[in-house]
Protein backbone atom coordinates (compact mmCIF):
# COMPACT_ATOMS: atom_id res chain seq x y z
CA UNK A 1 0.00 0.00 0.00
CA UNK A 2 2.99 2.57 0.82
CA UNK A 3 3.99 1.91 -2.70
CA UNK A 4 0.61 2.95 -4.06
CA UNK A 5 0.78 5.92 -2.70
CA UNK A 6 4.30 7.59 -3.57
CA UNK A 7 3.08 8.42 -6.72
CA UNK A 8 0.03 10.19 -5.68
CA UNK A 9 2.03 12.27 -3.21
CA UNK A 10 4.92 13.52 -5.94
CA UNK A 11 1.31 14.22 -8.31
CA UNK A 12 0.19 16.04 -5.65
CA UNK A 13 3.21 17.89 -4.28
CA UNK A 14 4.17 18.76 -8.32
CA UNK A 15 0.49 20.16 -8.61
CA UNK A 16 0.63 22.71 -5.52
CA UNK A 17 4.48 23.75 -7.10
CA UNK A 18 2.37 24.85 -10.12
CA UNK A 19 1.57 28.67 -9.45
CA UNK A 20 -1.73 29.30 -11.20
CA UNK A 21 -1.57 33.14 -12.77
CA UNK A 22 -3.52 35.94 -10.79
CA UNK A 23 -6.30 37.74 -11.86
CA UNK A 24 -4.70 40.81 -12.48
CA UNK A 25 -2.21 39.13 -14.93
CA UNK A 26 -5.74 37.46 -16.77
CA UNK A 27 -7.06 40.69 -17.19
CA UNK A 28 -3.89 41.88 -18.66
CA UNK A 29 -3.61 39.04 -21.11
CA UNK A 30 -7.24 39.36 -21.96
CA UNK A 31 -6.83 43.20 -22.77
CA UNK A 32 -3.70 42.38 -25.12
CA UNK A 33 -5.63 39.69 -27.00
CA UNK A 34 -8.48 42.55 -27.72
CA UNK A 35 -6.25 45.32 -28.09
CA UNK A 36 -4.75 42.80 -30.89
CA UNK A 37 -7.96 42.03 -31.83
CA UNK A 38 -8.90 45.96 -32.85
CA UNK A 39 -5.33 45.92 -35.22
CA UNK A 40 -5.82 42.79 -36.77
CA UNK A 41 -9.23 43.69 -38.08
CA UNK A 42 -8.00 47.31 -38.84
CA UNK A 43 -5.57 45.49 -41.00
CA UNK A 44 -7.70 42.80 -42.20
CA UNK A 45 -10.17 45.26 -43.65
CA UNK A 46 -7.63 47.85 -45.56
CA UNK A 47 -5.66 45.06 -46.79
CA UNK A 48 -9.44 43.20 -48.62
CA UNK A 49 -10.08 46.93 -49.60
CA UNK A 50 -7.37 48.04 -51.33
CA UNK A 51 -5.78 44.71 -52.41
CA UNK A 52 -2.05 44.79 -53.53
CA UNK A 53 -1.78 48.21 -54.53
CA UNK A 54 1.78 49.12 -54.64
CA UNK A 55 1.44 52.44 -52.60
CA UNK A 56 -0.41 50.98 -49.35
CA UNK A 57 1.96 50.99 -46.54
CA UNK A 58 1.17 49.47 -43.62
CA UNK A 59 3.93 49.98 -40.92
CA UNK A 60 4.77 49.27 -37.30
CA UNK A 61 5.27 52.55 -34.73
CA UNK A 62 6.03 52.91 -30.78
CA UNK A 63 4.83 55.42 -28.37
CA UNK A 64 6.22 55.23 -25.20
CA UNK A 65 5.16 51.37 -24.41
CA UNK A 66 1.94 51.48 -26.28
CA UNK A 67 2.49 49.48 -30.08
CA UNK A 68 0.57 50.47 -32.93
CA UNK A 69 0.43 50.08 -36.64
CA UNK A 70 0.18 53.09 -39.33
CA UNK A 71 -1.93 52.89 -42.11
CA UNK A 72 -1.27 55.19 -45.64
CA UNK A 73 -1.30 55.61 -49.10
CA UNK A 74 2.09 57.04 -50.65
CA UNK A 75 0.62 58.76 -53.59
CA UNK A 76 -2.39 60.31 -51.42
CA UNK A 77 -0.03 62.10 -48.77
CA UNK A 78 2.33 64.58 -48.79
CA UNK A 79 5.41 62.26 -47.91
CA UNK A 80 7.81 65.24 -46.46
CA UNK A 81 4.98 66.30 -44.17
CA UNK A 82 4.58 62.63 -43.41
CA UNK A 83 8.36 62.76 -42.15
CA UNK A 84 8.18 65.61 -40.29
CA UNK A 85 5.02 65.43 -38.32
CA UNK A 86 4.96 61.44 -38.17
CA UNK A 87 8.11 59.97 -38.54
CA UNK A 88 9.94 62.12 -36.14
CA UNK A 89 7.13 61.95 -32.98
CA UNK A 90 5.87 58.04 -33.10
CA UNK A 91 9.76 57.26 -31.87
CA UNK A 92 8.94 58.80 -28.15
CA UNK A 93 9.57 56.87 -25.76
CA UNK A 94 7.93 58.78 -22.51
CA UNK A 95 4.43 60.52 -22.82
CA UNK A 96 2.47 61.33 -19.80
CA UNK A 97 -1.06 60.83 -21.30
CA UNK A 98 -3.18 58.00 -20.49
CA UNK A 99 -3.18 56.35 -24.26
CA UNK A 100 -6.01 53.81 -23.11
CA UNK A 101 -8.50 56.62 -23.12
CA UNK A 102 -9.99 58.94 -25.51
CA UNK A 103 -9.46 61.91 -23.34
CA UNK A 104 -5.48 60.71 -23.13
CA UNK A 105 -5.69 59.91 -26.87
CA UNK A 106 -7.13 63.60 -27.87
CA UNK A 107 -4.38 65.32 -25.31
CA UNK A 108 -2.07 63.42 -27.15
CA UNK A 109 -2.81 64.37 -30.34
CA UNK A 110 -3.62 68.12 -29.61
CA UNK A 111 0.08 68.23 -28.42
CA UNK A 112 1.59 66.68 -31.23
CA UNK A 113 -0.08 67.16 -34.30
CA UNK A 114 -2.34 70.27 -34.00
CA UNK A 115 -3.25 71.88 -37.07
CA UNK A 116 -3.21 68.61 -39.16
CA UNK A 117 -6.33 68.06 -39.08
CA UNK A 118 -6.47 65.23 -36.74
CA UNK A 119 -10.05 63.20 -35.97
CA UNK A 120 -11.16 60.00 -33.99
CA UNK A 121 -13.24 57.02 -35.80
CA UNK A 122 -14.53 53.86 -34.97
CA UNK A 123 -15.77 52.87 -38.78
CA UNK A 124 -13.69 50.99 -40.88
CA UNK A 125 -15.61 52.24 -43.91
CA UNK A 126 -14.65 56.05 -42.80
CA UNK A 127 -10.54 55.05 -42.31
CA UNK A 128 -10.97 53.44 -46.21
CA UNK A 129 -12.47 56.90 -47.08
CA UNK A 130 -9.89 58.68 -44.83
CA UNK A 131 -6.83 57.01 -46.98
CA UNK A 132 -8.39 57.87 -49.62
CA UNK A 133 -8.88 61.78 -49.13
CA UNK A 134 -4.84 61.27 -47.96
CA UNK A 135 -5.10 60.66 -44.24
CA UNK A 136 -2.82 58.69 -42.14
CA UNK A 137 -3.96 56.19 -40.06
CA UNK A 138 -2.53 55.31 -36.34
CA UNK A 139 -3.87 52.46 -34.74
CA UNK A 140 -2.71 51.66 -31.37
CA UNK A 141 -3.31 48.91 -29.39
CA UNK A 142 -4.63 50.29 -26.23
CA UNK A 143 -7.29 52.26 -27.92
CA UNK A 144 -10.12 50.51 -29.84
CA UNK A 145 -10.38 54.10 -32.10
CA UNK A 146 -8.36 54.99 -35.10
CA UNK A 147 -6.81 58.50 -35.17
CA UNK A 148 -6.67 60.04 -38.55
CA UNK A 149 -4.47 62.48 -39.54
CA UNK A 150 -5.19 64.88 -42.15
CA UNK A 151 -1.75 64.95 -45.13
CA UNK A 152 -2.94 65.45 -48.63
CA UNK A 153 -0.46 65.21 -51.49
CA UNK A 154 0.97 68.81 -52.32
CA UNK A 155 1.93 68.04 -55.92
CA UNK A 156 -0.38 70.54 -57.61
CA UNK A 157 0.02 72.76 -60.18
CA UNK A 158 0.60 75.96 -59.15
CA UNK A 159 -2.21 78.87 -60.02
CA UNK A 160 -1.25 81.04 -63.09
CA UNK A 161 -2.81 83.02 -65.93
CA UNK A 162 -6.30 81.39 -67.03
CA UNK A 163 -5.58 79.62 -70.22
CA UNK A 164 -9.06 79.86 -71.81
CA UNK A 165 -10.18 83.03 -70.63
CA UNK A 166 -7.48 85.28 -72.10
CA UNK A 167 -7.08 88.38 -69.83
CA UNK A 168 -6.22 92.11 -70.52
CA UNK A 169 -6.92 94.53 -67.88
CA UNK A 170 -7.86 92.27 -64.36
CA UNK A 171 -6.54 89.96 -62.34
CA UNK A 172 -4.40 87.08 -63.74
CA UNK A 173 -4.70 84.23 -61.58
CA UNK A 174 -6.95 81.00 -62.11
CA UNK A 175 -8.68 78.18 -60.50
CA UNK A 176 -6.41 74.83 -60.33
CA UNK A 177 -7.62 71.05 -59.82
CA UNK A 178 -8.20 71.48 -55.89
CA UNK A 179 -11.34 72.16 -54.38
CA UNK A 180 -9.85 74.14 -51.57
CA UNK A 181 -7.11 76.55 -53.04
CA UNK A 182 -10.42 77.27 -55.46
CA UNK A 183 -12.38 78.10 -52.38
CA UNK A 184 -9.27 80.27 -51.08
CA UNK A 185 -9.12 82.19 -54.13
CA UNK A 186 -13.00 82.77 -53.83
CA UNK A 187 -12.82 83.75 -50.16
CA UNK A 188 -9.59 86.33 -50.82
CA UNK A 189 -11.63 88.46 -53.01
CA UNK A 190 -15.14 88.32 -50.51
CA UNK A 191 -13.92 88.49 -46.93
CA UNK A 192 -17.49 88.34 -45.61
CA UNK A 193 -18.64 85.74 -42.95
CA UNK A 194 -21.91 85.52 -45.08
CA UNK A 195 -19.83 83.22 -47.76
CA UNK A 196 -20.89 79.96 -47.25
CA UNK A 197 -19.65 76.94 -48.74
CA UNK A 198 -21.39 73.16 -48.45
CA UNK A 199 -19.88 69.58 -49.32
CA UNK A 200 -21.26 67.04 -50.79
CA UNK A 201 -19.66 63.51 -52.33
CA UNK A 202 -20.91 62.35 -55.69
CA UNK A 203 -20.10 59.37 -57.74
CA UNK A 204 -20.42 56.08 -56.07
CA UNK A 205 -16.84 55.01 -57.06
CA UNK A 206 -14.67 57.88 -57.50
CA UNK A 207 -16.05 59.81 -53.96
CA UNK A 208 -15.83 63.35 -55.64
CA UNK A 209 -15.84 66.11 -53.12
CA UNK A 210 -18.08 69.31 -54.90
CA UNK A 211 -18.84 72.70 -53.14
CA UNK A 212 -21.64 75.10 -53.68
CA UNK A 213 -20.79 78.50 -52.57
CA UNK A 214 -23.29 81.11 -52.11
CA UNK A 215 -24.19 84.17 -50.18
CA UNK A 216 -25.99 83.71 -47.35
CA UNK A 217 -28.20 86.87 -46.96
CA UNK A 218 -28.14 87.59 -50.57
CA UNK A 219 -28.28 84.30 -52.88
CA UNK A 220 -32.27 83.26 -52.85
CA UNK A 221 -33.04 80.26 -50.14
CA UNK A 222 -35.43 78.46 -52.55
CA UNK A 223 -32.60 78.19 -55.68
CA UNK A 224 -30.10 77.36 -53.17
CA UNK A 225 -32.21 74.75 -51.69
CA UNK A 226 -32.97 73.65 -55.27
CA UNK A 227 -29.22 73.27 -56.15
CA UNK A 228 -28.83 70.96 -52.99
CA UNK A 229 -31.58 68.53 -53.89
CA UNK A 230 -30.54 67.77 -57.68
CA UNK A 231 -26.86 67.35 -56.42
CA UNK A 232 -28.30 65.14 -53.44
CA UNK A 233 -30.29 63.31 -56.44
CA UNK A 234 -26.85 62.24 -58.32
CA UNK A 235 -26.43 58.85 -59.01
CA UNK A 236 -23.68 58.03 -60.77
CA UNK A 237 -20.45 55.98 -60.54
CA UNK A 238 -18.11 58.67 -61.31
CA UNK A 239 -18.05 62.22 -61.84
CA UNK A 240 -14.55 63.93 -63.24
CA UNK A 241 -15.34 67.05 -64.53
CA UNK A 242 -17.94 70.33 -63.63
CA UNK A 243 -19.30 69.66 -67.10
CA UNK A 244 -20.51 66.01 -65.73
CA UNK A 245 -22.90 67.57 -63.08
CA UNK A 246 -23.99 69.91 -65.55
CA UNK A 247 -25.49 67.56 -67.64
CA UNK A 248 -27.01 65.82 -64.59
CA UNK A 249 -28.61 68.84 -62.69
CA UNK A 250 -29.70 71.08 -65.97
CA UNK A 251 -33.07 71.76 -66.37
CA UNK A 252 -33.54 70.77 -69.97
CA UNK A 253 -31.51 68.29 -71.64
CA UNK A 254 -32.32 68.39 -75.03
CA UNK A 255 -30.32 71.77 -75.98
CA UNK A 256 -27.47 73.11 -77.63
CA UNK A 257 -27.41 76.19 -75.41
CA UNK A 258 -25.45 75.77 -72.05
CA UNK A 259 -27.57 76.64 -69.08
CA UNK A 260 -24.67 77.12 -66.99
CA UNK A 261 -21.87 79.25 -66.84
CA UNK A 262 -18.35 77.98 -66.57
CA UNK A 263 -15.07 79.59 -66.13
CA UNK A 264 -11.85 79.26 -64.35
CA UNK A 265 -11.72 82.99 -63.02
CA UNK A 266 -11.88 83.39 -59.38
CA UNK A 267 -12.88 87.05 -59.84
CA UNK A 268 -15.73 86.11 -62.41
CA UNK A 269 -17.46 83.86 -59.69
CA UNK A 270 -16.88 86.29 -57.01
CA UNK A 271 -18.42 89.23 -58.95
CA UNK A 272 -21.29 87.01 -59.70
CA UNK A 273 -21.87 85.75 -56.03
CA UNK A 274 -22.18 89.10 -55.29
CA UNK A 275 -25.05 89.34 -57.43
CA UNK A 276 -27.18 86.58 -55.85
CA UNK A 277 -25.74 83.72 -58.26
CA UNK A 278 -23.95 80.03 -56.90
CA UNK A 279 -21.48 78.35 -57.74
CA UNK A 280 -20.41 74.93 -57.89
CA UNK A 281 -16.75 73.93 -57.46
CA UNK A 282 -15.50 70.31 -58.12
CA UNK A 283 -12.48 68.28 -56.54
CA UNK A 284 -10.55 67.85 -59.86
CA UNK A 285 -10.96 70.86 -62.24
CA UNK A 286 -10.42 73.76 -62.66
CA UNK A 287 -13.67 74.97 -64.22
CA UNK A 288 -16.44 76.48 -61.88
CA UNK A 289 -20.21 76.52 -62.52
CA UNK A 290 -22.02 79.22 -62.09
CA UNK A 291 -25.99 79.25 -61.86
CA UNK A 292 -28.76 79.75 -63.01
CA UNK A 293 -27.75 81.60 -66.12
CA UNK A 294 -29.39 84.11 -68.33
CA UNK A 295 -28.39 83.68 -72.43
CA UNK A 296 -27.00 87.64 -71.77
CA UNK A 297 -24.39 86.59 -69.36
CA UNK A 298 -22.54 84.68 -72.05
CA UNK A 299 -21.40 88.12 -73.78
CA UNK A 300 -20.48 89.54 -70.86
CA UNK A 301 -17.06 89.67 -69.54
CA UNK A 302 -15.56 90.10 -65.91
CA UNK A 303 -13.34 93.03 -68.02
CA UNK A 304 -16.26 95.13 -68.99
CA UNK A 305 -16.37 96.30 -64.80
CA UNK A 306 -12.77 96.79 -65.03
CA UNK A 307 -12.83 99.22 -68.13
CA UNK A 308 -14.45 102.83 -68.64
CA UNK A 309 -18.82 101.80 -69.32
CA UNK A 310 -18.23 103.37 -72.84
CA UNK A 311 -15.24 101.27 -73.77
CA UNK A 312 -17.49 98.00 -72.30
CA UNK A 313 -20.92 98.97 -73.95
CA UNK A 314 -18.94 99.12 -77.10
CA UNK A 315 -17.44 95.66 -76.59
CA UNK A 316 -20.63 94.19 -75.78
CA UNK A 317 -22.43 95.80 -78.90
CA UNK A 318 -19.21 94.28 -81.05
CA UNK A 319 -20.02 90.94 -79.25
CA UNK A 320 -23.85 90.84 -80.43
CA UNK A 321 -23.31 91.79 -84.01
CA UNK A 322 -20.39 88.83 -83.87
CA UNK A 323 -23.01 86.64 -82.76
CA UNK A 324 -25.71 87.48 -85.38
CA UNK A 325 -22.63 87.41 -88.00
CA UNK A 326 -21.43 84.11 -87.19
CA UNK A 327 -25.39 82.88 -86.80
CA UNK A 328 -26.80 84.33 -90.25
CA UNK A 329 -23.83 85.44 -92.72
CA UNK A 330 -22.83 81.65 -94.25
CA UNK A 331 -27.29 80.67 -94.33
CA UNK A 332 -27.92 84.07 -96.29
CA UNK A 333 -24.96 84.01 -98.81
CA UNK A 334 -26.61 80.68 -99.59
CA UNK A 335 -29.85 81.68 -99.51
CA UNK A 336 -29.46 84.79 -101.63
CA UNK A 337 -27.61 83.17 -104.33
CA UNK A 338 -30.18 80.10 -104.49
CA UNK A 339 -33.36 82.00 -104.05
CA UNK A 340 -33.28 85.78 -103.70
CA UNK A 341 -30.34 87.28 -106.30
CA UNK A 342 -32.46 90.34 -106.81
CA UNK A 343 -31.11 91.50 -103.37
CA UNK A 344 -27.98 91.93 -104.28
CA UNK A 345 -26.45 95.11 -106.51
CA UNK A 346 -26.13 94.31 -110.09
CA UNK A 347 -22.19 95.06 -110.16
CA UNK A 348 -21.51 93.19 -107.03
CA UNK A 349 -24.07 90.10 -108.63
CA UNK A 350 -21.73 89.97 -111.42
CA UNK A 351 -18.29 89.55 -109.46
CA UNK A 352 -19.78 87.19 -107.71
CA UNK A 353 -21.17 84.95 -110.19
CA UNK A 354 -18.13 85.53 -112.65
CA UNK A 355 -16.57 84.05 -109.77
CA UNK A 356 -18.38 81.34 -109.69
CA UNK A 357 -18.88 80.58 -112.47
CA UNK A 358 -16.63 77.61 -112.51
CA UNK A 359 -17.77 76.18 -109.50
CA UNK A 360 -19.10 72.55 -109.89
CA UNK A 361 -20.52 72.96 -106.73
CA UNK A 362 -24.00 74.89 -106.06
CA UNK A 363 -23.63 77.23 -103.03
CA UNK A 364 -24.83 75.36 -100.25
CA UNK A 365 -22.70 72.27 -100.86
CA UNK A 366 -19.43 75.09 -101.13
CA UNK A 367 -20.55 76.48 -98.04
CA UNK A 368 -20.91 73.53 -96.29
CA UNK A 369 -17.51 72.14 -97.75
CA UNK A 370 -15.62 75.27 -96.51
CA UNK A 371 -17.30 74.99 -93.00
CA UNK A 372 -16.08 71.34 -92.67
CA UNK A 373 -13.11 71.93 -93.72
CA UNK A 374 -12.18 74.97 -91.22
CA UNK A 375 -14.10 73.01 -88.62
CA UNK A 376 -11.79 69.72 -89.04
CA UNK A 377 -8.47 72.57 -89.28
CA UNK A 378 -9.48 74.35 -86.05
CA UNK A 379 -10.03 71.09 -84.24
CA UNK A 380 -6.58 69.85 -85.35
CA UNK A 381 -4.99 72.75 -83.98
CA UNK A 382 -6.79 72.65 -80.82
CA UNK A 383 -5.27 68.92 -80.10
CA UNK A 384 -1.91 69.16 -81.68
CA UNK A 385 0.83 70.30 -79.50
CA UNK A 386 0.53 74.23 -78.88
CA UNK A 387 3.91 74.46 -80.60
CA UNK A 388 2.40 74.00 -83.79
CA UNK A 389 -0.98 74.11 -83.23
CA UNK A 390 -1.39 77.51 -84.12
CA UNK A 391 0.81 77.39 -87.25
CA UNK A 392 -1.30 74.21 -88.72
CA UNK A 393 -4.66 75.52 -88.27
CA UNK A 394 -3.62 79.36 -89.89
CA UNK A 395 -1.50 77.99 -92.76
CA UNK A 396 -3.57 74.90 -93.10
CA UNK A 397 -6.54 77.65 -93.95
CA UNK A 398 -4.74 79.84 -95.99
CA UNK A 399 -3.16 77.17 -98.31
CA UNK A 400 -6.12 75.23 -98.42
CA UNK A 401 -8.11 78.09 -99.42
CA UNK A 402 -6.35 79.81 -101.88
CA UNK A 403 -5.31 76.39 -103.49
CA UNK A 404 -9.14 75.31 -103.15
CA UNK A 405 -10.33 79.09 -104.71
CA UNK A 406 -7.48 78.46 -108.06
CA UNK A 407 -8.33 75.06 -108.60
CA UNK A 408 -11.98 76.18 -109.39
CA UNK A 409 -13.50 73.91 -106.45
CA UNK A 410 -15.10 77.48 -104.16
CA UNK A 411 -15.23 80.67 -104.79
CA UNK A 412 -12.72 83.97 -103.55
CA UNK A 413 -16.01 85.59 -101.92
CA UNK A 414 -16.73 81.95 -100.07
CA UNK A 415 -13.06 82.45 -98.51
CA UNK A 416 -13.56 86.06 -97.48
CA UNK A 417 -17.06 84.61 -95.69
CA UNK A 418 -15.30 81.85 -93.96
CA UNK A 419 -13.07 83.81 -92.58
CA UNK A 420 -15.18 86.46 -91.44
CA UNK A 421 -17.30 84.01 -89.74
CA UNK A 422 -14.42 82.22 -88.03
CA UNK A 423 -13.21 85.67 -87.10
CA UNK A 424 -16.07 86.68 -85.59
CA UNK A 425 -16.64 83.37 -83.42
CA UNK A 426 -13.81 84.01 -81.63
CA UNK A 427 -15.17 87.17 -80.36
CA UNK A 428 -17.70 85.70 -77.76
CA UNK A 429 -15.99 85.22 -74.07
CA UNK A 430 -17.15 81.70 -73.15
CA UNK A 431 -16.33 78.79 -75.22
CA UNK A 432 -19.57 76.64 -74.32
CA UNK A 433 -21.74 79.52 -76.48
CA UNK A 434 -19.30 79.75 -79.64
CA UNK A 435 -19.75 75.84 -79.87
CA UNK A 436 -23.25 76.37 -79.99
CA UNK A 437 -23.17 79.20 -82.67
CA UNK A 438 -21.29 76.75 -84.75
CA UNK A 439 -23.78 73.99 -84.63
CA UNK A 440 -26.70 76.15 -85.42
CA UNK A 441 -25.24 77.75 -88.14
CA UNK A 442 -24.50 74.25 -89.28
CA UNK A 443 -28.23 73.41 -89.14
CA UNK A 444 -29.34 76.77 -90.56
CA UNK A 445 -27.30 76.60 -94.09
CA UNK A 446 -28.93 73.34 -95.62
CA UNK A 447 -32.19 75.34 -94.71
CA UNK A 448 -31.17 77.99 -96.63
CA UNK A 449 -30.89 76.21 -99.43
CA UNK A 450 -33.99 74.49 -99.94
CA UNK A 451 -36.20 77.49 -98.44
CA UNK A 452 -33.88 80.62 -98.76
CA UNK A 453 -34.08 83.53 -96.74
CA UNK A 454 -37.52 82.13 -95.52
CA UNK A 455 -35.68 79.15 -94.17
CA UNK A 456 -33.26 81.37 -92.45
CA UNK A 457 -36.07 83.24 -90.83
CA UNK A 458 -37.57 80.44 -89.81
CA UNK A 459 -34.67 78.65 -87.87
CA UNK A 460 -34.11 82.54 -86.23
CA UNK A 461 -38.13 81.78 -84.63
CA UNK A 462 -37.56 78.07 -83.87
CA UNK A 463 -34.77 79.38 -82.28
CA UNK A 464 -35.38 82.45 -80.62
CA UNK A 465 -39.11 79.92 -79.30
CA UNK A 466 -37.06 77.51 -78.36
CA UNK A 467 -35.10 80.05 -75.89
CA UNK A 468 -38.14 81.08 -74.34
CA UNK A 469 -38.80 78.12 -73.50
CA UNK A 470 -35.38 77.31 -71.05
CA UNK A 471 -35.25 77.68 -67.42
CA UNK A 472 -32.02 77.64 -65.68
CA UNK A 473 -32.96 76.65 -62.14
CA UNK A 474 -36.31 78.69 -62.41
CA UNK A 475 -35.48 82.05 -64.23
CA UNK A 476 -36.15 82.34 -67.56
CA UNK A 477 -33.11 81.92 -70.36
CA UNK A 478 -33.74 85.53 -71.95
CA UNK A 479 -34.59 87.23 -68.86
CA UNK A 480 -34.28 90.29 -68.57
CA UNK A 481 -35.78 90.57 -72.15
CA UNK A 482 -37.89 88.25 -72.04
CA UNK A 483 -39.97 88.86 -69.56
CA UNK A 484 -39.06 92.47 -69.81
CA UNK A 485 -37.43 94.59 -66.77
CA UNK A 486 -36.66 98.17 -67.48
CA UNK A 487 -34.81 98.29 -64.27
CA UNK A 488 -32.13 95.39 -65.21
CA UNK A 489 -31.38 96.91 -68.51
CA UNK A 490 -28.22 98.96 -67.28
CA UNK A 491 -26.13 95.84 -67.19
CA UNK A 492 -27.33 93.94 -70.14
CA UNK A 493 -27.03 95.09 -73.82
CA UNK A 494 -25.38 98.60 -72.71
CA UNK A 495 -23.52 98.98 -69.05
CA UNK A 496 -24.07 101.87 -66.78
CA UNK A 497 -21.44 103.39 -64.65
CA UNK A 498 -20.78 101.98 -61.46
CA UNK A 499 -23.02 104.51 -59.36
CA UNK A 500 -25.99 103.98 -61.53
CA UNK A 501 -25.99 100.05 -61.05
CA UNK A 502 -27.55 99.95 -57.55
CA UNK A 503 -29.72 97.13 -57.76
CA UNK A 504 -29.08 93.20 -58.48
CA UNK A 505 -30.84 91.72 -61.24
CA UNK A 506 -34.69 90.83 -60.12
CA UNK A 507 -34.87 87.91 -62.22
CA UNK A 508 -32.41 86.53 -59.43
CA UNK A 509 -35.47 87.26 -56.21
CA UNK A 510 -32.18 87.61 -54.22
CA UNK A 511 -32.52 88.11 -50.43
CA UNK A 512 -31.39 92.06 -50.60
CA UNK A 513 -32.29 93.12 -53.89
CA UNK A 514 -30.09 96.66 -53.42
CA UNK A 515 -26.52 96.19 -54.63
CA UNK A 516 -25.25 99.60 -52.96
CA UNK A 517 -26.26 102.56 -51.31
CA UNK A 518 -28.53 105.37 -53.31
CA UNK A 519 -25.94 108.52 -52.88
CA UNK A 520 -27.41 111.04 -53.13
CA UNK A 521 -30.01 111.50 -55.47
CA UNK A 522 -28.05 108.60 -57.40
CA UNK A 523 -26.37 110.95 -59.37
CA UNK A 524 -22.54 111.21 -60.91
CA UNK A 525 -20.35 111.42 -58.27
CA UNK A 526 -18.73 115.34 -59.30
CA UNK A 527 -22.28 116.34 -59.27
CA UNK A 528 -22.53 114.67 -55.66
CA UNK A 529 -19.05 117.09 -55.03
CA UNK A 530 -20.37 119.88 -56.61
CA UNK A 531 -23.56 119.87 -54.52
CA UNK A 532 -21.53 119.05 -50.79
CA UNK A 533 -19.45 121.91 -52.24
Amino acid sequence: MLTQDKPLVRIRRRKKETKKPSMNQEIKEIRQQEDCKYIGRLKEYILSSFGQTADLMIEPMKIAENDGMLFYLSTAVDNSQLQNTIMNKHTYQRTSFDLTTEEGIAEFCEQLFAGSGFKLVQSLEEVSDEMLNGSIIMALKTFPSYITISMPNSNIRQVAEPTSQTVIRGPKDSFVEIASINMTLVRRRIRNSNLRFEEFTLGSETKTKVFIGYMHGIANDKIVEEVRSRLNKVRVAAIFESGNIEELIEDKTFTVFPLAFNTERPDTVAGQLMEGKICIIVDGTPFTLLIPVVFTDFFISSEDYYHHYTISTFLRIIRYISFMIVLIVPSAYVGILTFHQELVPTPLLINIMAQREGVPFPAVVEVLIMELTFEILREAGIRMPRAVGQTVSIVGALVIGQAAAEAGLISNIMVIIVAITATANFVAPVYSLSAATRILRLLLIPIAGFLGLYGVLLGLVVMVAHLSSLRSFGVPYLAPVAPFSLKDQKDVFIRFPFWGMNRRPSYLRTEKPAKQERTGSNSPPDMQRRNDG
